[in-house]
């Protein structure tokens, strides 16, 4: 036999459906800051509804799932989230973007041990500002109260998001050969990849990234800036030039992003001399005394994206590029090769 219970309601059990109730009001109406016209439900259904663009004849459909890392627990450290919102849309569109497809629509898994206003309303935030950025809609996604699941304020948060592109201007690296030029794409700090690392340097160095500082502004500036949204431009770009391969440069970096796209018989050449680290690599690299190659693999040094292109056209892509606001230039090129090495750098 059972004792019999007191009375006891959900909220006593840890789930409060009232502040979870808000703030799904909250997020249908900010998100309507990103509704797309494909879009024909709205939040708050069992799933969310979207057409296809009609512009499309053969339209593939592109998916992608990412998250953030433990930039994630970063922010929670610091108490700032705005920007991780922005980093978790980042990290799915460009992606999205690296075979051509525009994003249509992006979802987001939040959960956590107790819903907290502030720091909820703080993510969507973030999440519609990236939505803006890439010009997708946050059409939705789950939010879940899960006491006893994580400690205090700790949370996971995942994004999903769906494209399209037509079937015949897919870019998938299919065409590049010897002699392509490589174009680099500024990044915005670390992006969301290394802070496992960034935050045991942290940890050992018993650095307080605020009040740390690093050339007159505090560390924490450049760790917690967001990853760069390149969608729009890429978008432009590709309408204008033929572009053979993309490469967003996320966890693995040069040394396992490149070779993804590289037909056999392939090798990548950087060379090194094209640029230099912005201060927070070489900050990093101080600080862990890791080999230059191991930062290769672990960090996108001031790289976030890559551009594969006609020797021919190198000039006039950067040119575009650097107009409509990025920071570009030719960072190597594409040459025949049987070595194992898929990447080499050079000076």
């Amino acid at each position: 036999m059972f004792d019999k219970l007191s009375n006891i309601n959900y909220k006593d059990a840890g789930v409060d459906i009232n502040t979870s109730n808000d703030l799904v009001k909250y997020i249908k109406n900010i998100s309507k800051k990103t509704n797309r016209p494909e879009v024909i439900s709205s939040i708050g259904g069992f799933s969310a509804l979207c057409e296809l663009p009609n512009k499309y004849i053969q339209p593939v459909i592109v998916s992608t799932t990412d998250g953030v890392g433990t930039k994630s627990r970063l922010a929670m450290n610091i108490n700032h989230y705005n920007n991780i919102g922005l980093d978790l849309v980042a990290m799915c569109v460009n992606d999205i973007v690296v075979c051509g497809a525009e994003p249509l629509f992006f979802l987001d898994y939040y959960s956590i041990n107790k819903l907290d206003t502030n720091i909820s309303r703080a993510l969507i935030s973030g999440i519609v500002t990236g939505c803006i950025s890439a010009g997708c809609s946050f059409i939705g996604g789950e939010t879940a109260e899960m006491p006893g699941t994580y400690l205090e304020q700790n949370f996971d948060l995942a994004g999903f998001c769906l494209g399209v592109v037509e079937k015949s201007k897919i870019i998938d690296g299919k065409k590049i050969h010897n002699g392509d030029q490589l174009i680099a794409l500024s990044s915005s700090g670390p992006h969301s990849n290394g802070y496992s690392l960034i935050r045991k340097i942290l940890e050992i160095n018993k650095i307080d990234p605020v009040t740390q500082l690093l050339n007159k502004k505090p560390l924490i500036n450049y760790l917690i800036e967001p990853t760069r949204i390149y969608v729009k431009n890429i978008l432009k770009l590709i309408k204008i030039f033929n572009i053979k391969a993309i490469i967003h440069l996320t966890g693995g970096s040069f040394i396992e992003n490149i070779p993804r796209i590289l037909p056999d018989n392939t090798q990548a050449v950087i060379n090194e001399r094209s640029w230099s680290w912005p201060d927070i690599f070489t900050w990093i690299q101080t600080k862990s005394n890791i080999s230059t190659l191991e930062m290769y693999r672990i960090f996108n040094c001031g790289v976030g994206m890559l551009i594969v292109v006609n020797s021919i056209d190198a000039n006039k892509i950067i040119s575009f590029m650097n107009n409509v606001g990025e920071l570009a230039w030719n960072i190597g090129k594409i040459k025949n090769s049987a070595s194992k090495e898929r990447v080499i750098f050079v000076k």
